[in-house]
């Protein structure tokens, strides 16, 4: 495929296709391990979703997940502020734990950096600190590399990088992966706190490489910088998402809005798609980028949050839907309801305020669809 019929995430430097196809050989060497322990340590889940689970006897599971902060870190150089992306590393991480069900317990930091420097050690350890408060965890260790060779700054020798690994507990009979979503089951979706910590590459290759703006450059649209925004720290929903899965709620599955946008739903194990028939209006952030970089909403969907940082599906009860709402409401989050599950072995996405339907990967224009219950068309959305 040539350069200019690329999409723009490939063209700005992610090849989300060819990195998929060369992590087969690697998946399937790593899949050959499973058979090393059949008892305490025994593999749970298979690979692809968002963590997983290993036995430890007596019903108890530890779930695992490990992520970094991606290029996100590559703003926070070029501001010289490291004092909010060990949160985005902690929520990274407790926020894909959740997923499989599991209270995260713990998280252990990897600091890679060009050269010792101080100040930014002291910086990203706040962050580690904040994270871990909100997401109510310890971080009993760590591991830090001097990497002169490897690691170089936007300017200076301030290069770094960061990445978690997680840990949480979770009983064996209460793994949540998507197993029991029924057609008409609904989705709840809770609003993000701005673009978390994916899509940064291209968030950078449109307002830096292609628009040459300065990360200090002040947005009207955004209230503040463009630098600030891209920095506002990944959401973590710990706290509301425990006291759900504590509650008396029938929760079927928990789907962290990271890479590949509205794409995450389709992770479930059901033979189910997906009908989203709401959609809160994004940040406007997501309008900035779509504009400047004329990206698609196929691909913005496909790359960002869009508005939605995390989802849950529960039976259509009006008690369990109210009892979320509820929940998320006293943590301070707003919390929509979406769409519902529809009976689809191809696990398609209809997206409808953007006449959009994800099939294969990828988002596509799909035909007009027609609300239920009535007879008038939906109009298709713009961004």
């Amino acid at each position: 495929m040539g350069r200019s019929k690329q999409a723009p995430y490939a063209r700005a430097g992610v090849d989300a296709d060819r990195a998929g196809s060369a992590l087969k050989d690697l998946t399937a060497l790593l899949r050959e391990t499973f058979a090393f322990r059949k008892a305490i340590g025994r593999v749970m889940l298979p690979f692809g979703y968002f963590a997983n689970v290993i036995a430890l006897g007596e019903n108890l599971g530890l779930a695992l997940s490990t992520d970094g902060v991606g290029t996100k870190i590559l703003v926070a150089q070029m501001l010289g502020r490291f004092d909010t992306i060990g949160i985005d590393c902690v929520a990274m991480n407790v926020n894909d734990l959740l997923c499989v069900g599991a209270e995260p317990l713990a998280l252990v930091d990897y600091v890679a950096v060009q050269s010792p420097n101080r100040r930014m050690f002291r910086e990203i350890g706040k962050g580690l600190y904040e994270g871990a408060r909100r997401a109510r965890i310890t971080i009993p260790g760590g591991e830090v590399a001097q990497l002169r060779e490897m690691i170089r700054g936007v300017h200076g020798d301030d290069g770094c990088d960061l990445v978690g690994t997680c840990v949480g507990i979770v009983p064996l009979d209460r793994i949540i992966i998507g197993q029991r979503i029924k057609p008409k089951d609904v989705v709840l979706g809770l609003r993000s706190s701005g673009i978390h910590s994916n899509g940064l590459t291209l968030a950078r290759d449109v307002f830096f490489r292609r628009r040459k703006l300065r990360p200090d450059r002040h947005m009207p649209e955004l209230g503040r910088t463009i630098g600030d925004e891209l920095l506002e720290p990944t959401r973590i929903y710990v706290p509301e998402v425990v006291e759900m899965l504590r509650g008396e709620l029938d929760l079927k599955a928990l789907i962290h809005m990271t890479g590949d946008g509205l794409l995450n739903l389709s992770r479930v194990a059901a033979p189910v798609g997906f009908v989203i028939d709401f959609w809160p209006e994004p940040h406007p952030v997501f309008g900035l980028i779509r504009a400047m970089g004329r990206i698609g909403p196929e691909e913005m969907f496909r790359i960002f949050n869009m508005g939605i940082g995390f989802c849950l599906v529960l039976p259509d009860d009006s008690r369990q839907i109210d009892r979320v709402m509820a929940i998320a409401k006293r943590h301070g989050v707003e919390c929509y309801r979406l769409g519902y599950a529809i009976r689809d072995a191809e696990q398609r996405i209809s997206l409808k305020p953007y006449d959009l339907v994800a099939h294969g990967g990828r988002f596509r224009r799909g035909s007009r669809f027609r609300i239920q219950g009535s007879g008038r068309v939906l109009r298709r959305r713009s961004l």
